[in-house]
């Protein structure tokens, strides 16, 4: 048994298809017509074509003088080095007895780290980044309230455009979590686990998004590197700091009932801030920034929702003749109902967005 691919990884993998004892330990490449789902290639191209976005988008606006979008950019990337290891090789960090194997990632197009990383997995940190940032920056929030609201309202905007990803992924064989990890995959939502919910769809990116917003400045250069840096390896640190409330109630003898009802309100307190700060700054009567709405901010938002529906619309008819909460391919699914709700969030959000814009300013950068 490889070091790598212990009875729990093995089990999981084969579950997606595939046996991870047989893996590129560098890098592998598949046709995307090959890959287990349909979905598979669409999510790559929605994913991977929206990063490039994006740094295009960041690119434009360091040149225009702003360096937060560029260095938030590469400050997702620097976390995704620090975070993604350790969850794919918890062995590796002596993480194994504390956390055990939580999830594997299915077989895409190109695929690192002994097939455990995919690369629209890679490209999508500084997606949902800069997909929220840029739609709170567009608001004025930052600018009205400053970086810690602004932070706040980025962990409402990741949480409703992370979540329509999170929750459908495992029922079409994005991936899948390790239904014997208690520690880490319990308490969930449906098949989610509410950790990952909270954690990773929301105060990582809100805290790093703050980290970079107080650490650049008008900072330009070289200057910046040491900053990314920062912001990249101290995200970490404020995810334990807010998983701390439900980890009272873990140990050897957990109580997963207290643990989901401590998640669910600090998730309902995301929801609260997040939705209040939009609605007071669409009272203020202010429209937004001083700038045209950007062309990456218009349109990739609204295209990654769309994205997001066809991939739902897809998995209706299995999420629909499921058992238990088992499609009769053997696939767990999300909940459903917190899905839709995160859908309409995300489309006020739009709304908003539109409404707060300069109406007669024209698209620019």
């Amino acid at each position: 048994m490889s070091a790598v691919c212990g009875p729990d990884a093995e089990a999981v993998t084969r579950r997606l298809g595939f046996d991870c004892h047989d893996v590129s330990p560098v890098v592998s490449v598949r046709v995307p017509w090959e890959l287990a789902h349909w979905t598979m290639p669409l999510l790559e191209v929605l994913i991977v074509g929206g990063a490039v976005f994006a740094l295009w988008h960041a690119v434009r606006r360091y040149r225009a003088g702003d360096p937060v979008n560029l260095a938030l950019w590469w400050a997702s990337l620097v976390y995704l080095v620090v975070t993604e290891p350790p969850l794919y090789f918890p062995e590796w960090f002596g993480l194994d007895r504390l956390y055990g194997f939580i999830f594997a990632h299915n077989r895409f197009t190109v695929q690192f780290m002994g097939d455990r990383l995919p690369l629209y997995i890679v490209a999508f940190y500084p997606v949902i980044s800069q997909l929220a940032y840029e739609l709170v920056r567009s608001l004025g929030i930052f600018r009205r309230r400053g970086p810690l609201a602004g932070a706040v309202a980025v962990a409402f905007a990741c949480q409703v455009f992370y979540e329509v990803f999170d929750q459908v992924g495992p029922q079409l064989g994005w991936w899948a979590w390790n239904p014997a990890n208690r520690i880490v995959n319990q308490p969930a939502l449906a098949s989610v686990p509410m950790t990952s919910m909270l954690l990773f769809a929301s105060v990582s990116m809100a805290a790093m998004t703050y980290l970079v917003v107080r650490f650049t400045g008008g900072r330009r250069g070289w200057r910046l590197v040491p900053r990314i840096l920062a912001a990249g390896v101290l995200t970490p640190f404020t995810m334990a700091v807010a998983g701390l409330p439900s980890s009272l109630f873990g140990g050897d003898h957990p109580d997963p009932t207290a643990q989901a009802w401590v998640l669910g309100v600090e998730l309902a307190l995301v929801w609260l801030a997040g939705a209040g700060l939009v609605v007071a700054q669409l009272r203020s009567g202010e429209r937004g920034t001083d700038e045209p709405l950007s062309v990456f901010g218009r349109y990739y938002p609204a295209i990654y929702l769309l994205g997001m529906a066809v991939c739902w619309i897809g998995a209706l008819p299995a999420y629909l003749g499921a058992r238990d909460g088992v499609t009769s391919a053997g696939t767990p699914i999300g909940s459903g109902p917190y899905a839709l709700a995160c859908f309409v969030a995300a489309g006020l959000l739009l709304a908003a967005q539109r409404a707060a814009a300069r109406r007669d300013a024209p698209v620019a950068r």
